[in-house]
């Protein structure tokens, strides 16, 4: 098959689009042909990239961890996956990933795709929209009518973070350049503060939930919009540096985990018109190293997707 490999740690330069042998099949897996795949900042940076679960090398190493395609085989015994069926989802960061012609998964992580959505837009789902419901809901418990500050809306992440908050009847603060403005409030931002000329922590107060994509400074600025008994999720880092007892105050930093389940749910909502996604580009397979190169760029809209068919998908 033909697959994007990572023979050194490094950046787009280590990107190479060459020949790689079709995936096996563990217990519990399905083999996918890969219609689409998802790309992420930063993956090319995660020790996973690169490594097993035991910290053993597995370079030459398949990025790209979120796909729809088409199931090709099932292992045996695995049930609610069958040969044929059109599916979307997260894959383990461990393991060779979507960035290929044909993936091996766990089965259980693969849900229906979207009905309304096509395989370009539905591999642009899984991992931002996983992480932005698990940083709301499983980690923040957030509550209608509860105030939610979302940093980086306008990436993978806060595109969904806005409208799953607004859908679940948050009000929505975002963060992001002027020129998302306008697609912010149209997902459901009641308000977007410009990072660029406005300082976040003058401009609002008292909010019950920070979804933190950025780190660095902006986190350390955000613990005082805060209100007693708030909460800071960070994706951003390794770690989170928890303020003063005092302040009454938490954080949380998580990794994202596949989960079928919540997939089928976000599916739903999809369908249903409550939650769309956001496509900013799309390259081939063997356009892969622009794809990654694209993702350091500033004023990107949405998701990074890269096409393994020249089919209409």
């Amino acid at each position: 098959m033909k697959a994007i490999r990572l023979h050194a740690k490094g950046g787009p330069e280590q990107v190479v689009f060459e020949d790689a042998p079709r995936p096996a099949l563990r217990a519990g897996d399905a083999l996918v042909r890969v219609l689409a795949s998802g790309v992420t900042r930063g993956e090319l940076d995660w020790g996973p990239t690169y490594t097993d679960e035991q910290g053993n090398s597995r370079v030459p190493s398949i990025p790209g961890h979120e796909l729809c395609g088409v199931v090709e085989a099932v292992a045996q015994g695995v049930v609610g996956v069958v040969a044929g069926e059109t599916v979307y989802g997260l894959t383990s960061f461990f393991r060779d990933g979507t960035a290929a012609e044909y993936v091996a998964a766990p089965a259980a992580d693969l849900a229906p795709r979207p009905e309304s959505l096509s395989a370009v837009e539905a591999a642009s789902v899984p991992l931002s929209a996983l992480t932005a419901w698990q940083a709301l809901f499983d980690h923040a418990k957030l509550r209608p009518g509860q105030r939610v500050l979302i940093h980086g809306a306008a990436g993978g992440v806060g595109i969904f973070a806005v409208q799953i908050a607004r859908w679940h009847g948050a009000r929505v603060i975002a963060t992001a350049s002027g020129d998302s403005a306008d697609l912010l409030k149209g997902l459901g931002a009641e308000r977007v503060i410009d990072y660029r000329s406005q300082a976040f922590e003058t401009e609002v107060g008292e909010v019950d939930v920070v979804l933190d994509s950025i780190g660095g400074d902006t986190q350390d600025r955000s613990w005082q919009v805060l209100r007693r008994g708030g909460v800071l999720v960070s994706i951003a880092g390794e770690s989170i540096e928890q303020p003063s007892t005092e302040l009454g105050v938490k954080g949380i930093f998580f990794i994202v985990r596949p989960s079928r389940r919540q997939l089928m749910e976000i599916g739903g909502l999809i369908d249903g018109g409550y939650i769309r996604t956001v496509v900013a580009e799309v390259f081939s397979l063997a356009q892969a190293r622009q794809a990654f190169e694209m993702l350091a760029a500033p004023g990107k809209h949405g998701k990074i997707v890269i096409k393994t068919t020249d089919a209409a998908i």
